[in-house]
Order: C-alpha cells, then sequence, then structure tokens
C-alpha cells in the first residue's frame, strides 16, 4: 500500500467482510497471522476475530473507519487482505470496496484517486 492509498484513512473492508482463509496461514502451522487473533469457522478454515459476527470489525484494525486507520498486523497479514485492493488502486473497479464504503456512509473512490490530495477521498 503506499503512503497515498485511501486505505490509510477508509479501513471499511476490515469492517464490513468476513476475513476467512485456510488455518496453514497461522504461525502454529508455518504461516504469519498470529493464531490468537483468529477463530475457528470450518475445520479447515478460520477467521479474523471480529469479523465473524455482527457489527462487524477485524481484531487487527485500529483507529476509527473513514477517518484514520492501520492494520496492526499489517506484514503478518492473511492472504484475503493481501489480494484485496482499493477500487481502482490498479485501474480496475472494484465493487466490494465500493459496497464497504457505502455501508459506513463513505463515497466509492473516484477512478484516479490517486491523482487527488488525500483529503478529498476520505
Amino acid at each position: 500500500m503506499s503512503e497515498a492509498s485511501p486505505c490509510l484513512n477508509c479501513g471499511a473492508c476490515c469492517s464490513h467482510f468476513r476475513v476467512s482463509f485456510f488455518w496453514g496461514e497461522c504461525s502454529s502451522s508455518g504461516g504469519t497471522v498470529p493464531d490468537e487473533l483468529v477463530t475457528q469457522v470450518t475445520p479447515s478454515r478460520v477467521a479474523m476475530i471480529g469479523t465473524d459476527r455482527k457489527p462487524t470489525r477485524c481484531i487487527s484494525l485500529a483507529g476509527e473507519v473513514g477517518s484514520a486507520v492501520q492494520c496492526t498486523i499489517y506484514e503478518q497479514r492473511s492472504s484475503p487482505c493481501r489480494e484485496f485492493e482499493a477500487s481502482w488502486e490498479n485501474g480496475e473497479h472494484n465493487s466490494d470496496c465500493d459496497k464497504a464504503r457505502a455501508a459506513h456512509g463513505l463515497p466509492p473512490l473516484p477512478p484516479h484517486w490517486n491523482d487527488l490530495p488525500l483529503e478529498r477521498i476520505a
């Protein structure tokens, strides 16, 4: 995530979607996600604590959604988090990003958000 990323003041996806993944991504299985931050959802899948219920908010999200946020385990985050991109981040629309932002009263990101000052896209 670049320093100009709208994700640094958004966090809507971390407070809207369940983040589930294969248990092999946990540290006890040789992965990077700390075991104490997940809960088992099936015999082979875990979810980040806080994303397994409503209201949804990942245990690793610090800050206020829509204002200033950060992932406290950014370097250790799971594959769904690594793969999720802000809408238009690589020139492609992500309707899931728009959906999460809308759930928190945030407007969709404009196609050329990386050309705008960060405070204009919050």
